[in-house]
């Protein structure tokens, strides 16, 4: 019980910790992208370098815990086609995707609607209360990415093809929550939820690359190499770790609006790495995203 209590006041610090390990996705996709590698590509590199990394560690981890941790029943595979397949290969496509026909600050924040259709779905899946301080922290943190984004500078060219890739792109960003709660409340360890998300998500994106064009371009840049398995490393595989081990001791709702920490990362890499301007606009937005993080994670009356 003292262990459980730990965990649950833990949980939204992990939540934060991966929030971050996304925010500096950034620096990889930059220059495997400088390198030649396309959008699909870099989330292949993603989804195989995370499953070499986390298959053996949960091999160490079952010999210490000596419990079976790789051990899934056939009848719950649906939890790993829809964190695997549904999330994270559907999200990355549709965002990608839309970036390439919208301007990034629409893509990045029709993904940020996530928060919305997580606590949308949660009310129906796991009937979780909407408390007036859930509501609150959600218009906060949705205003903030808002102002983060720079869309407000200007609209841009909006398609309608451009906003259903948005949409989608929320939708699939958000239903790693719902999958991902759904295959915890089945008694999964969250190192089982991580690693077979991304082998679904190994057979999911084949469709959309060849793998020996990708071996043949790591094998003449050696440096992505490392790129590539830094990038499957931090941003993914102890990402990915973190935020369902942080969900499996807090609600989705709360953990989905945690996770918007992740727009104001991104844009603080932006200033350091590459020395973007950080408008006054963009930084009320990053604050209202920590005020909306800070409201959600205190725990309810």
């Amino acid at each position: 019980m003292k262990n459980s209590n730990t965990m649950r006041k833990a949980a939204p610090f992990l939540v934060a910790a991966a929030s971050v390990l996304w925010g500096i996705l950034v620096i990889f996709v930059r220059k495997l992208n400088a390198s030649g590698f396309s959008a699909m590509e870099i989330v292949c590199i993603r989804s195989y370098g995370s499953v070499f990394f986390l298959f053996p560690g949960i091999g160490l981890l079952q010999k210490v815990a000596k419990e079976n941790f790789l051990h899934v029943r056939i009848r719950d595979c649906w939890c790993y086609v829809g964190t695997g397949i549904f999330s994270i290969v559907f999200f990355s496509y549709c965002y990608f995707r839309n970036v390439g026909i919208s301007s990034a600050a629409f893509s990045s924040i029709l993904m940020y609607t996530s928060p919305v259709w997580v606590m949308l779905m949660s009310g129906v899946c796991f009937r979780e209360k909407m408390s007036r301080r859930k509501w609150l922290s959600l218009v906060l943190a949705l205003a903030g990415c808002v102002l983060v984004s720079g869309i407000t500078s200007g609209p841009g060219d909006i398609s309608v093809r451009g906003l259903l890739l948005g949409v989608g792109s929320g939708i699939g960003y958000g239903l790693y929550t719902i999958f991902g709660q759904y295959a915890l409340n089945k008694g999964y360890h969250p190192m089982t939820v991580s690693a077979y998300t991304f082998l679904f998500a190994c057979v999911g994106v084949l469709p959309f690359v060849r793998l020996p064009e990708i071996v043949e371009k790591l094998n003449a840049a050696p440096a992505c190499w490392g790129v590539g398995l830094a990038m499957a490393f931090f941003s993914t595989t102890v990402s990915f770790s973190l935020y369902t081990l942080g969900l499996n001791y807090m609600e989705p709702g709360r953990a989905a609006v945690l996770a918007t920490l992740e727009p104001i990362v991104s844009a603080l890499t932006g200033v350091l790495c590459y020395k973007e301007r950080l408008s006054a606009v963009m930084l009320s937005g990053m604050l209202l995203v920590l005020i909306a993080s800070v409201l959600v994670s205190r725990k309810e009356e």
